[in-house]
């Protein structure tokens, strides 16, 4: 059935859609919708800049201040540059349904008169730049540019941006998540230098995570973490034994994280095995709940889906790339009851499948930027108490991003003054780069470190929300496993917490009644777990592997040898995995052995 113009039609839209609610309606919007119309109308700027949580309704604000700007002769046209094609064709959808007519397929040429703008990519501007701004010129132009950090992709996109639009009327940009890994400026965003010296995008308006969970428009998200053993073989023919999360050298980690995604060993049918049972159990709460791997590349994408129907019975829905038909997919997965999908790159950013609630994150992208969107998929709420469930390889990396989820960032213009500086989000302008390829297209990785999946074993590891940690390792399958995949899907987020603590109490409890040799626990601690912040368990470890690096210089042998000899003699535990008590039983060793050296 086809959506006329004047139909408003909320099952097609996000739940944060408010209908056809021109401005006048306000009651239909949410707070911090009508708390940013409110800014913008009273102080009418050329550029505004909206960050707002994905899943908070950045599209409601958008076409709401469009509709009242063309109303008001403000502008005669909008231009809607978005990231992809998909995002492109949905924009157009969604402002039809509140009045607003925009050209999804608009190429060149004078537009159609039925039209009142045109929806394009960055990829399209950037191939054409002039084409846009003599549209921009020759009408009163509002542009919306959805997602900008985009814009910064590229050093020709973000140029081509300001030749096309540095002429319009009012320049209206969104985005989700602000902070890039490199240092490439954002178009028509504003700077300010902090007290550090360092230039931060400013912000006109923002609502962040934390603040939308507080309010109930987006879900709480609980994170289970798995390790396990890895075994893969170099390019120059050795074999090497890891456990996933343990500490490695950045190519080692790089290995056992490609080595457990590989889908012929066991990680991953583990994994999703648990995540499927995740599903059934948020399915009663939320009948059409549905589930979405995505994945690092098509091979592996097509792998995935094969092992989903082996484990489930069920096809899951291919979306490969940005190619015909794609989009299509993801409208029909989106408006079945179907549980699984596995994509590439369509659904890392805005793409709007509210039902999604249970995620695998089966890719080697460690970017904040990329993290943030892909968990954004996840995050919109229909109704209070839905709750999100993402699973995830022990990375220290993707452990840090989970546990700062309510972290505000805005985007460093400038690198930090001070080296060596733990800091998660200082990435370097390579590693975006590689990220951003990777969404896009296989790009080789495996020569740049050729190596070998041998095997793979999954370790239920840990629960991660709202900051702590809750739980122990456990066997895939196990009573302790299925304490945590059997947590409601109907939830409020203080019921997650407490629910989480009495699990972890059990386990414990249960794990201390049985004999060493019969526990299921991997790696019994040597003292209950407890649950601390994320922030401290981070400062230990950094104290550790500070003292760690010091103990290098004065013994001469290296870090891996050093902290193997201390899981040696403390128990335990890698250092990513080990408790606040084993952490800091650990730096008083290894501060003992540098006495007795002096």
């Amino acid at each position: 059935m086809t959506t006329t113009a004047n139909t408003p039609s909320s099952h097609h839209l996000s739940p944060a859609f408010p209908g056809r609610a021109p401005w006048g309606t306000a009651s239909k919007l949410r707070a911090w919708q009508q708390g940013a119309m409110e800014k913008y109308l009273q102080e009418q700027p050329r550029d505004f800049l909206a960050v707002a949580t994905p899943g908070a309704g950045k599209t409601t604000f958008a076409l709401t201040l469009a509709s009242w700007l063309l109303h008001h002769h403000v502008v005669q046209q909008v231009t809607v540059v978005a990231p992809t094609e998909h995002l492109k064709k949905q924009w157009a959808e969604a402002a039809a349904r509140i009045g607003i007519r925009l050209d999804p397929e608009y190429s060149a040429g004078p537009l159609s008169k039925e039209y009142q703008g045109v929806a394009v990519t960055y990829a399209g501007v950037g191939v054409r730049p002039m084409l846009h701004r003599n549209r921009v010129e020759q009408r009163k132009t509002l542009v919306i540019l959805d997602e900008i950090h985009h814009a910064g992709d590229s050093k020709s996109w973000g140029e081509a941006c300001l030749e096309a639009f540095e002429p319009a009327t009012r320049r209206l940009a969104l985005t989700g998540t602000p902070f890039r890994s490199d240092t490439n400026p954002i178009p028509f965003v504003a700077y300010e230098e902090g007290n550090d010296g360092i230039r931060r995008s400013a912000a006109d308006y923002t609502y962040g995570y934390g603040s939308a969970l507080g309010d109930g428009v987006v879900r709480p998200v609980i994170f289970l973490s798995y390790s396990g053993n890895m075994r893969w073989r170099t390019k120059a023919g050795d074999e090497i034994a890891a456990r996933l999360g343990e500490p490695m050298t950045k190519d080692a980690v790089s290995q056992a994280w490609r080595t457990a995604l590989d889908p012929r060993g066991e990680w991953m049918p583990s994994v999703l095995r648990a995540a499927d049972q995740r599903l059934t159990e948020v399915r009663k709460g939320i009948p059409d709940a549905g589930a979405l791997v995505i994945a690092s590349d098509q091979d592996s994408a097509r792998a995935y889906a094969k092992l989903i129907r082996e484990i489930t019975g069920d096809k899951a829905t291919l979306v490969l790339s940005d190619d015909t038909g794609a989009s299509e997919r993801i409208d029909e997965f989106s408006h079945s009851d179907d549980r699984w999908m596995v994509a590439v790159r369509m659904v890392s950013e805005g793409v709007d499948v509210p039902r999604l609630a249970v995620g695998v994150y089966a890719t080697t992208i460690s970017t904040p930027l990329f993290f943030a969107q892909a968990v954004g998929r996840f995050v919109r709420s229909r109704r209070r108490g839905e709750t999100a469930s993402v699973f995830l390889p022990t990375v220290p990396d993707l452990l840090t991003f989970a546990n700062e989820m309510e972290v505000e960032r805005d985007h460093a213009l400038d690198k930090p003054k001070k080296e060596g500086e733990e800091d998660p989000y200082a990435e370097s302008e390579k590693e975006m780069e590689e990220a951003n390829k990777e969404q896009d297209e296989d790009t080789g990785e495996q020569e740049e470190f050729a190596f070998e999946a041998l095997e793979s074993e999954a370790t239920f590891d840990r629960v991660l929300y709202d900051g702590a940690e809750f739980g122990m390792q456990a066997h895939p399958g196990s009573e302790e496993e299925q304490d945590y995949l059997g947590i409601p899907g109907l939830l409020e987020p203080d019921q997650v917490q407490l629910l989480l603590q009495k699990r972890q109490a059990r386990q414990i409890a249960h794990s201390r009644k049985k004999p060493a040799d019969e526990a299921d626990l991997l790696e019994l601690p040597a003292e209950r777990r407890p649950v601390v912040s994320h922030k401290e368990l981070l400062e230990l470890r950094k104290q550790l592997n500070t003292m760690v690096g010091a103990y290098v210089h004065q013994s001469g042998k290296p870090h891996g040898v050093i902290h193997t000899e201390l899981r040696r003699v403390c128990g335990g535990p890698p250092s990513a995995e080990a408790t606040a008590g084993q952490l800091r039983q650990r730096i008083a060793k290894v501060q003992e052995w540098a006495t007795r050296m002096r």
